[in-house]
């Protein structure tokens, strides 16, 4: 249940008025778990992460929230440290064992056809494909911005015409357009004063 709620809230927080990326997730996910194991008690020392994003502002960010512990971010750590290999394999057995267990709480789909999960995988992108709907998209269970996700709406879903993209279409002028300040292509004629004492506009020192 935890794991679903997780799920959901990707999902929605990257779909949302607010984006919520895929990395700020990541980051407050590892946070969250430090804070979690710290507080059951476990003696931490050391701390090894496998960066998503910078990895020079990803370690500065957790050492300034944990500044008693050895942090150590680096790209594609789970190569160069053993724990955090582990940590990888760990995370792939939960992860599909989550997908094997899955019960989704729309009616109609099924799991056990969905392949490994990766755009690699031809019944993955199978499953996808005959699971769209035309409406409403994928159900919960998949990330609508992965990008294979989204080329699959865009080649078997209903269009989406939004207003602002048929004024552009039609060239019909966008409300805005009305409160823009327009130059006046005529001259307010100026004062005979300036006519009578041979005065010129200064355009240049």
């Amino acid at each position: 249940k935890q794991w679903y709620q997780r799920r959901v809230a990707i999902t929605a927080g990257m779909l949302g008025r607010e984006n919520y990326n895929l990395n700020a997730i990541s980051h407050d996910t590892a946070i969250s778990l430090l804070r979690n194991i710290i507080s059951k008690g476990v003696r931490v020392k050391d701390v090894y992460v496998d960066t998503v994003g910078p990895a020079d502002k990803y370690q500065a960010k957790l050492s300034a929230l944990f500044p008693t512990l050895n942090i150590t971010v680096a790209s594609k750590a789970d190569d160069k440290y053993p724990i955090c290999g582990a940590s990888s394999i760990c995370a792939k057995v939960c992860r599909d064992r989550c997908m094997n267990e899955w019960q989704f709480p729309e009616k109609g789909f099924d799991i056990s056809e969905s392949g490994c999960g990766y755009p690699s995988d031809p019944k993955t992108k199978k499953w996808l494909i005959d699971n769209v709907d035309e409406v409403f998209g994928f159900p919960q269970f998949v990330r609508f911005s992965w990008s294979t996700a989204e080329k699959i709406v865009d080649k078997h879903c209903a269009r989406v015409l939004w207003d602002d993209e048929e004024e552009e279409e039609e060239n019909i002028p966008k409300l805005n357009s009305f409160f823009k300040r327009v130059k006046k292509e005529t001259e307010i004629p100026r004062h005979r004063f300036y006519h009578e004492q041979g005065l010129t506009s200064l355009t240049g020192i």
